[in-house]
């Protein structure tokens, strides 16, 4: 080759190389499918477990306006609708759909067997997803928020609070009651609450709305409760702060899964570290977008719990809480 035609052969493969610099990332698609509330909530900077998700993807080089575009829905608390908005949202073909609970996520995966789906919720295999936590197959993988012991666990700390508690009520959107996982959580509370001479009594919402929740408190009154388990499933979260003014005015004690409750006034929390969990989210969403198949990928279970008290909530409630339990909590709000 002469000089002359090597000089433009380096020149040619310079300027390609430039133009492909210049050229925008591909941009891949997420759906995040959330079961209830603002789709504004997915963005809130204040959230504690939205925020990692958001943070870890972008350590991994993931970032919305650069190579991803996010698309945000809400089942607006109403689980009759859930089916319809998964077909929506596979309509639309996005490379990884986020579903948030199993009731979503078991609708999503009604809608499409292709689109990967990275799911957070309640015990998976109980609850018709999968039939193998190292090996789930198919196109769904995820985080499990914790198994039956975890809600042992609050029963306990909840007869430990007031000694004198035989009748528990357990608040929870019907739809997730009713399903497998829901049954199945229903005989682990049966079996901890023979041991601790303590019934558990069903509040059902039909759907995850204001009216709804006034409604079942109200009903709740004859049933002389002497407590109050709140499930975490995602419906509830939009509504906690009615939630615990509801609480307050039936002067329950009462116990949850997530820390929001207790920062918004509610008396105790225990639960599984929600930052760890969707961050371990983002890690399944970074990796199915570059190439790993959902149903090879482990589904995550938390590792990570902590159990918080509101003291000011203890003396709305005119309650003292013993000091063993004091002792062994994570974080006492003053």
């Amino acid at each position: 080759m002469r000089r002359r035609d090597f000089a433009i052969g380096v020149l040619l493969a310079g300027a390609v190389r430039t133009v492909r610099a210049q050229e925008p990332a591909k941009r891949r698609r997420i759906a995040i499918v959330i079961p209830a509330g603002s789709v504004a909530r997915i963005n809130d900077p204040a959230s504690r477990y939205w925020q990692p998700f958001w943070e870890e993807l972008r350590r991994l080089g993931d970032a919305e306006g650069q190579n991803l575009v996010v698309e945000g829905y809400s089942g607006e608390g109403r689980p009759e609708g859930y089916a319809d908005l998964a077909r929506e949202v596979t309509s639309r073909s996005p490379d990884v759909i986020v579903a948030i609970t199993g009731p979503v996520a078991l609708a999503v995966r009604a809608a499409t067997a292709t689109i990967p789906i990275v799911w957070i919720g309640v015990d998976p295999i109980a609850g018709g997803l999968v039939t193998s936590l190292a090996h789930p197959g198919g196109n769904i993988t995820g985080v499990s928020l914790f198994d039956y012991e975890t809600y042992a666990k609050r029963l306990q700390i909840l007869k430990d609070a007031v000694p004198a508690a035989s009748r528990v009520a357990y608040l929870s959107p019907r739809k997730a009651w009713e399903t497998r996982g829901g049954q199945a959580l229903q005989r682990a509370l049966q079996q901890v609450g023979r041991r601790l001479d303590m019934s558990v009594i069903p509040m059902l919402v039909e759907e995850s709305t204001p009216t709804e929740y006034q409604r079942v408190f109200a009903e709740i009154v004859p049933e002389r409760a002497d407590g109050l388990i709140v499930s975490d499933i995602g419906d509830l979260v939009p509504y906690r702060q009615l939630i615990i003014e509801l609480i307050e005015k039936s002067r329950l004690p009462a116990i949850f899964g997530l820390r929001e409750y207790v920062e918004a006034g509610g008396l105790m929390a225990y639960g599984a570290d929600q930052g760890e969990l969707y961050r371990r989210m983002a890690d399944d969403v970074h990796e199915i977008l570059n190439g790993a198949k959902p149903g090879d990928i482990p589904i995550y279970q938390a590792t990570k719990f902590e159990f918080l008290i509101n003291l000011k909530a203890a003396k709305t409630l005119g309650l003292t809480l013993p000091s063993t339990l004091l002792g062994i909590a994570d974080e006492v709000i003053e």
